[in-house]
């Protein structure tokens, strides 16, 4: 069955890029819906954006979505797969301006509020996308795949020159609540220095010790240090989630993600839609979609870390 939250839910905070504070709300939304945002600043019409492949322009450091009026949603990847994990496939989100708020870098503020609002079955099945054949696409040396598999999977490797991080690699099963359990807490990182040049460029205006992971060599310098010693990589797979989210149903096959960022996940989507015989769209029976993310999940799930 598809699923939508039971009741709105409103989150507040600032974005990465700007310290303005935006007000955000989740709303339930009917079956077959997806998932669109609206720009409440905006006129009701030109501000309508759908959280879909093809709407991803490109834009440094996050994933934004836009529509024909110029109407733009960014820094949308942690509460896309805060959706996905949870297994939400229809709302609405209403957002007062251009960019979702940061929280504390992951997704597990969108997460404990969309457990605590509850998830509404809905009367309809899931339909999915069931990868066929494998599609690759490559940037450099960084590389991701999609390929055929029995579930939705996403493995990732890293390799940074800095010792805090390092290389680092992890897979994982999405079924049953793993994202939640495993990814949800799991925050964004940079280098002090990229700190340091994006404030000079006027970028990520937000970004402080408190929404990300951010590391100096062999040290990091955030309060707290790591919640997992290979969070960057965690944290890594989330992105994969929320950005893969936008394909706009499920997926069945397994995400390899080599150095790879949000750019190079987006056209992969595009590598997939555009070959011919690499997937299909089919209804989820009931024995596959128990394997879907999200199903059966709770906020026993959440890890005390979030």
């Amino acid at each position: 069955m598809q699923n939508t939250v039971s009741t709105p839910i409103t989150i507040t905070g600032t974005g990465l890029h700007s310290a303005t504070l935006v007000q955000m709300r989740i709303l339930p939304a009917s079956a077959h819906y997806g998932i669109w945002f609206r720009r409440t600043d905006l006129g009701r019409r030109e501000g309508l954006i759908a959280a879909r492949w093809d709407n991803v322009s490109r834009s440094p450091l996050c994933t934004l979505v836009a529509n024909e009026h110029g109407a733009s949603v960014s820094t949308i990847e942690h509460l896309m797969a805060a959706l996905a994990g949870c297994g939400i496939h229809n709302a609405l989100i209403e957002i007062d301006g251009p960019e979702v708020p940061i929280l504390d870098g992951s997704a597990a503020g969108f997460v404990r509020a969309i457990l605590k609002a509850g998830i509404q079955r809905q009367h309809a099945p899931v339909r999915v996308i069931e990868v066929l054949k494998s599609v690759e696409v490559r940037e450099g040396a960084a590389w991701a795949r999609l390929e055929p598999a029995d579930g939705f999977e996403i493995s990732f490797h890293i390799d940074f020159a800095d010792a805090a991080i390092g290389r680092q690699e992890r897979a994982l099963n999405m079924a049953n609540g793993a994202f939640v359990r495993e990814l949800s807490a799991s925050r964004t990182f940079c280098r002090l220095d990229d700190v340091h040049a994006m404030h000079a460029n006027g970028l990520a205006l937000g970004g402080s010790f408190e929404n990300a992971v951010v590391v100096d060599g062999d040290k990091v310098l955030s309060p707290g240090g790591l919640r997992h010693e290979d969070e960057p990589v965690r944290h890594k797979m989330l992105d994969a989630l929320g950005d893969l989210a936008l394909a706009g149903a499920p997926l069945i096959g397994r995400y390899h993600g080599h150095r790879a960022g949000h750019a190079l996940t987006n056209r992969l989507l595009h590598a997939l839609f555009a070959s011919p015989g690499a997937m299909r769209m089919r209804v989820c029976d009931g024995e596959k979609a128990n394997f879907l993310p999200g199903i059966g999940v709770s906020q026993a799930d959440l890890p005390l870390s979030a």
